[in-house]
């Protein structure tokens, strides 16, 4: 979308209605009238050729063009502000955005990511576990923001796409030895052995697998999908956090499928090896959820414009 001919003003509205969710909590925000809102909108609205928010029956909800627009414009335009002049800061008087979602993402990723809009002064309360009872507390408004595994069915939520994540097979070099004859690479530049031809899942009979929990959602997934048969075995070790199943396999405990972006940098290092790299590798898609309308904390706008722009780096 081009935005260098768009105006200025519109712009500063349209930043203004994405973040309150609203016509009416923009207008409070930028001291005009409603309709002044609203007629600003629209002729944004006519200049770029799309529509940028859906009307609710209570407030807005930004369209994934809308969501481009506020990713490329917020830090031009929070820094021009900065430079025009002192402003309050985010969060005054606002009550605290509660997110939701894995645990792993949200410690990794998704709270790093937040840190400078919690300098600014917004305030989080986060709580993490497992999708579905996640969405369900959605629905009862116990969450703002909810990161989920999958899409949310019905239409009683509203879910963007947030981050792919790629599954790997992986074991600590010892197991890597043991099952290629070869020990992985010990730095960056260099594949691991195992990665350079195909693998026989049936030598992984014998090795321990280390697991998110008792039904291997996530090794299940990857055999269906690489190798084209189902997974029939039990885990030696459930850790209901990722975090701890990577643990246990870098310690050599056996070994697991993980999301990469949790594993790269030991990848990286060769404390951790690549069994398999198919060309297609399984992927799975995060959603970034919530209810539809627009909240009355302006923060909820603020987080989820953070995450959506972070995310592209994930």
């Amino acid at each position: 979308m081009e935005t260098a001919s768009l105006d200025l003003n519109l712009l500063r509205t349209f930043l203004a209605v994405y973040r309150s969710g609203s016509f009416t909590g923009a207008a409070r925000l930028l001291g005009l009238s409603q309709p002044t809102v609203t007629t600003q909108m629209r002729a944004l609205e006519r200049q770029t050729g799309r529509e940028l928010f859906e009307r609710l029956p209570r407030g807005v909800a930004p369209t994934p063009v809308a969501d481009e627009l506020a990713a490329r414009i917020a830090a031009p335009l929070d820094e021009l502000a900065a430079v025009a002049g002192p402003t309050p800061p985010a969060g005054t008087g606002a009550e605290p955005v509660h997110l939701a979602g894995p645990a792993e993402l949200l410690c990794t990723k998704a709270l790093p990511a937040l840190a400078p809009l919690v300098a600014e002064g917004v305030r989080l309360r986060v709580a993490t576990g497992l999708t579905d009872p996640l969405l369900e507390e959605l629905r009862a408004g116990r969450h703002d923001l909810v990161i989920a595994t999958t899409r949310p069915r019905g239409r009683t939520l509203q879910a963007v796409a947030l981050t792919d994540e790629e599954f790997v097979l992986v074991a600590a070099p010892v197991w890597a030895e043991r099952l290629t004859g070869r020990r992985g690479a010990q730095g960056s530049e260099a594949r691991p052995a195992a990665a350079q031809g195909g693998l026989d899942p049936a030598v992984l009979h014998g090795v321990p697998l280390v697991t998110y929990a008792e039904d291997l959602p996530i090794a299940r997934r990857y055999w269906r999908h690489v190798f084209g048969r189902r997974l029939s075995r039990t885990a030696a070790v459930t850790v209901p956090d990722l975090r701890g199943v990577l643990a246990a396999v870098v310690a050599g405990a056996g070994f697991s499928v993980l999301p990469r972006y949790l594993c790269q940098d030991l990848l990286d290092s060769g404390a951790l090896v690549a069994l398999l790299e198919p060309e297609d590798p399984p992927i799975n898609t995060g959603f970034l959820v919530q209810r539809p309308g627009a909240s009355d904390n302006p923060d909820v706008a603020r987080v989820r414009a953070l995450l959506l722009r972070a995310a592209r780096d994930w």
